[in-house]
């Protein structure tokens, strides 16, 4: 019966680390798909889309809060 115990595998990190990365992760993913987009079919006009705010401002912004959710994410101490 002990050695059953013993043989149980230990996670690196705590039940609330993994739902922080999986928030992190989420927000990276956001980010990534707010910056898609804003070409054009036709190689002769440009479309001023590319410059949005959301493209420009948003979108990176959200990808940078999401590497520090990650971080956060990484270094909080787990809860036993």
């Amino acid at each position: 019966m002990e050695k059953d115990s013993q043989n149980k595998p230990q996670f690196l990190f705590g039940k609330n680390n993994y739902i922080i990365m999986l928030i992190g992760l989420a927000t990276i993913a956001l980010g990534f798909i707010l910056m898609a987009g804003g070409g054009s079919d036709n190689p002769e006009v440009f479309n001023e889309e590319i410059y949005s705010w959301r493209r420009i401002r948003l979108a990176p912004t959200l990808v940078i809060i999401g590497f520090a959710i990650e971080i956060y994410a990484i270094l909080v101490k787990p809860k036993t």
